[in-house]
């Protein structure tokens, strides 16, 4: 059963900056494309971020210049590096990984809330 497991959320200024990791058990995390998913209170579940198994990246407009993703295949992580956050920017930030021969095969971390307040 993959698991994944994320990491480093928490409470920030706008106009600062938090780093988000995705860490996955046993799998051939190299055979998956990556994303990160965002849901505020009372909206549906948006992609912010996606970096397929073959590295190519996609964003949200909204995140756009600001948000960064990126992946280690060896150490079997992905990371969102987040800059100049913003109040809209506060959510639960979800790991997804999706198996790139079968996209049925697709698994979610637990989230970590990202929340963006003066």
């Amino acid at each position: 059963q993959v698991q994944l497991v994320e990491s480093g959320g928490g409470s920030v200024q706008p106009g600062g900056s938090l780093k988000l990791s995705c860490a996955a058990s046993e799998m051939t995390f190299s055979m998956y494309h990556m994303a990160w998913y965002r849901q505020a209170p009372g909206k549906q579940r948006e992609l912010v971020a996606i970096i397929r198994s073959g590295g190519s990246t996609n964003y949200a407009d909204s995140v756009k210049g600001r948000f960064t993703i990126s992946r280690e295949d060896a150490e079997r992580t992905v990371s969102l590096q987040m800059n100049n956050l913003k109040p809209e920017d506060t959510a639960a930030y979800f790991c997804n990984a999706e198996f790139r021969a079968n996209r049925e095969l697709t698994y979610w971390g637990q989230g970590t809330q990202v929340t963006v307040s003066s």
